[in-house]
C-alpha cells in the first residue's frame, strides 16, 4: 500500500486554449449576453430604451451603468411625455358667490 496520491492527467483541452466549454478561447469571465426576451411594448420610445439594454450583453460589468442609466433617463423622459401631452381640457369650475 502507497501513500502516494494519484496526480490527475493533464486535459489536452485547456492545454490547447479551449477552457471547460471544449470551445477555443472560451473564458467564463467575458460578457455574455443573458438571454432576457423583451417583447415590444407597442410605444417607439420605449421599445428603443428596451433595446439599448442589449448594448450592455457586450460590456463588462462596469460598463453596464452607463447604459442603464441611459435607458432610465430615456424612459423617465417618455413617462413625463406623457404627463405633458394635451389632453381633453378641464372642466370649467363653478363660480363661487361669497356673501
Amino acid at each position: 500500500m502507497s501513500d502516494a496520491v494519484p496526480v490527475p492527467a493533464a486535459d489536452d483541452s485547456e492545454a490547447d486554449g479551449a477552457g471547460a466549454q471544449g470551445l477555443p478561447g472560451y473564458d467564463p469571465a467575458a460578457p455574455a449576453p443573458l438571454g432576457v426576451p423583451r417583447p415590444p411594448t407597442g410605444n417607439a420610445e420605449v421599445d428603443a430604451g428596451l433595446a439599448r439594454l442589449a448594448d450592455a450583453d457586450h460590456l463588462a460589468t462596469d460598463g453596464h451603468v452607463q447604459v442603464y442609466e441611459d435607458v432610465h433617463r430615456g424612459l423617465r423622459d417618455a413617462l413625463t411625455a406623457l404627463d405633458a401631452r394635451p389632453g381633453p381640457p378641464a372642466p370649467p369650475r363653478p363660480h363661487e358667490h361669497r356673501s
